[in-house]
């Protein structure tokens, strides 16, 4: 795959594809065009040859801190057909990762706010720095986390998302690898040693067999019931967004104050 990107870095060495987000001066928070590029890139990714393998992964402090600010700012204003175009847009990301034919493994350090965690979510495998802040930030913005719940849940399950998910509260690394958001908590330090620990288990597995195995176990969890949900996911978000509480939940963030409603 030769090809240039403004958002991220795609490399291959060794039938290990690495795909880096590459925004760290705004720790790797998404917009329009990464979306787009990283959308392009998974679809692509299945039919490179002598690929065996792809690694998520973030340049500089954090992994991906949710979306970006001039996007919010940018689909604040949306109505809800506007709004439902664009969170389509973001679940095919994460559809295209999900769907992915080749094992994914994603390694999140620093942050993971928001839909960091359907970038996450969508991977086979995750590796995490213990101190690796986790959030589901969307409840303090008058929203729902709707457009990664599909990816989301199916790691952690209804309890854990109940509980992730309505509180908004953030969490560490272990506490992700105890709901499942995560495979592996890991020192900093150890995350390296980590990810080839992985990566010499699956590429020492047959290459056919490991594409079949990702197949089958999709198939018997049914991921037809995926094009459903992101329709009715991608309509919920739009929903809220162009609610009034939506509207003043986005405004308070973008104007650095408390929403209306917080009273404690």
């Amino acid at each position: 795959m030769n090809k240039s990107y403004t958002t991220i870095i795609v490399q291959s060495k060794k039938g290990v594809c690495t795909v880096i987000l590459n925004r760290p001066e705004v720790h790797n928070a998404m917009n329009d065009l990464m979306i787009a590029e990283l959308t392009a890139t998974f679809k692509e990714i299945g039919n490179m040859e002598n690929v065996r393998l792809v690694v998520l992964r973030g340049n500089g402090k954090s992994f991906c801190a949710g979306a970006d600010l001039n996007y919010m700012k940018s689909i604040a204003g949306y109505g809800v057909e506007e709004n439902v175009k664009d969170a389509k847009k973001l679940a095919g990301l994460f559809s295209a990762i999900y769907s992915c034919p080749l094992p994914t493994v994603a390694l999140v350090h620093g942050s993971a706010f928001g839909g960091a965690n359907g970038l996450l979510a969508a991977c086979d495998m995750v590796i995490a720095g213990e101190n690796t802040t986790f959030a589901f930030s969307e409840v303090k913005l008058g929203i729902a986390p709707a457009t990664i719940a599909p990816f989301v849940i199916k790691r952690i399950g209804e309890f854990g998302a109940k509980e992730l998910m309505i509180t908004g509260k953030r969490f560490k690394g272990p506490e992700a690898e105890k709901w499942h958001l995560v495979n592996h908590a890991v020192k900093e330090n150890q995350m390296e040693e980590e990810l080839q620990k992985v990566t010499r288990q699956i590429m020492s597995n047959g290459p056919e067999a490991v594409k079949a195995t990702k197949q089958l176990i999709g198939k018997v969890m049914d991921e037809n019931k995926m094009d459903e949900l992101i329709d009715y996911t991608a309509r919920q978000i739009a929903q809220l967004r162009a609610s009034g509480e939506g509207q003043e939940g986005m405004a308070a963030f973008l104007e650095k104050r408390k929403a209306k409603w917080v009273n404690l």
